[in-house]
């Protein structure tokens, strides 16, 4: 299985990425060793994962994740817009 995720980071900034082992690379952000994003802004907490079969699908759905409209769908379905 393949996976699209997105980690809330303690900047605010959402860090967006896909992997095939999702409990692995997430304790890889938390100890500095993902990307430089994630070693500059520090995790706060994993708010999505979507599963997919294929990696060439994670990584399609990563790329949405990137644009505007992506972007926009997270902070609605993860509750990140301000009352």
């Amino acid at each position: 299985m393949w996976y699209a995720y997105a980690i809330l980071c303690d900047n605010g900034s959402i860090y967006k990425g896909h992997t095939d082992n999702i409990e692995r690379r997430y304790k890889e952000h938390l100890n500095g060793l993902g990307a430089n994003h994630t070693k500059r802004y520090k995790p706060k907490h994993l708010i999505y994962i979507k599963e997919f079969s294929t990696q060439s699908g994670a990584l399609i759905h990563e790329k949405y994740l990137k644009t505007g409209s992506g972007r926009e769908m997270l902070k609605v379905e993860c509750g990140l817009y301000a009352d």
